[in-house]
């Protein structure tokens, strides 16, 4: 999806919301969540960020926790927005999209993990995660989207990503001409901690634009999650960083400053 620069109207305040995740309740994490997205609006953010499936945890049980587009979940963003001011984006487990006159899937049978974007008016923008995690199986759980999607929010163009995304350059490359921020919520493991900030950064730097990643803490099983929640500028820069507890990382994202930063290292143009 292609935007044009002189839709531009200035700097947006982001958020990321480092949270941990009651497992398989959404309704307990609405609760929980719910306060701190207000905290994070009544800061001036204009973009919040959950991490990845924020309402179930990363669970494989995808038909027994799959929503609509048009279920609790997305109601729950839909809300949130409406009652702070801001875009509020999380992913979730969605149910396969049917035909609304045959009741026929009109696309994979499995549900796929959706990040959607909810906008203070209702209106929703959503992604379906290209790479499912084969390292845990999502793939027998969830189907890969078909594509990559960019959005224009108060002015600044965003391109949307979830978690396992982060490691594949290509697709994040493709629409970097027309990106000012990239978002990543995740559930990255501890395990892996330095390959998440070291690959947030570097998508930064190699793209020149700023990089929000939004992961969880707390544990599941035998995998802990200490965060990390960072926001990137374009040039490398660590603007916000999260310790290994919940909390809501904010910064300034400014598209005037990613044009400069093209214009002085034109790095892009040799690709």
């Amino acid at each position: 999806m292609g935007i044009d620069r002189l839709t531009y109207r200035g700097e947006m305040r982001v958020a990321a919301i480092q949270h941990d995740i009651v497992w398989e309740d959404p309704a307990a994490n609405f609760v929980r969540l719910a306060p701190m997205i207000r905290a994070a609006g009544d800061d001036g953010a204009q973009l919040i960020v959950l991490s990845e499936m924020f309402a179930t945890g990363f669970t494989m049980r995808s038909h027994m926790f799959a929503e609509p587009i048009d279920g609790p979940t997305v109601a729950f963003l839909i809300a949130a927005a409406q009652d702070t001011g801001a875009h509020v984006a999380g992913s979730f487990a969605c149910s396969p999209t049917t035909d609304g006159e045959t009741g026929a899937r009109i696309a994979a049978p499995l549900p796929t993990n959706t990040l959607v974007v909810a906008r203070p008016n209702g209106d929703i923008e959503r992604y379906d995660k290209i790479h499912p995690f084969t390292f845990a199986r999502e793939n027998d759980a969830y189907a890969a989207g078909s594509g990559v999607h960019s959005v224009l929010i108060d002015g600044v163009r965003v391109s949307l990503f979830v978690c396992y995304d982060l490691r594949f350059a290509p697709e994040i490359w493709s629409v970097a001409p027309t990106t000012d921020l990239y978002i990543f919520p995740a559930n990255w493991p501890a395990s892996r901690r330095h390959h998440w900030t070291s690959l947030l950064t570097a998508r930064a730097i190699e793209n020149q634009a700023y990089v929000l990643g939004a992961n969880r803490v707390g544990t599941h099983g035998k995998l802990s999650y200490v965060g990390d929640s960072m926001i990137v500028g374009p040039l490398g820069e660590t603007l916000a960083h999260a310790e290994e507890h919940e909390a809501i990382v904010m910064a300034t994202v400014d598209p005037e400053l990613v044009a400069r930063v093209r214009s002085a290292f034109p790095f892009m143009a040799d690709r």
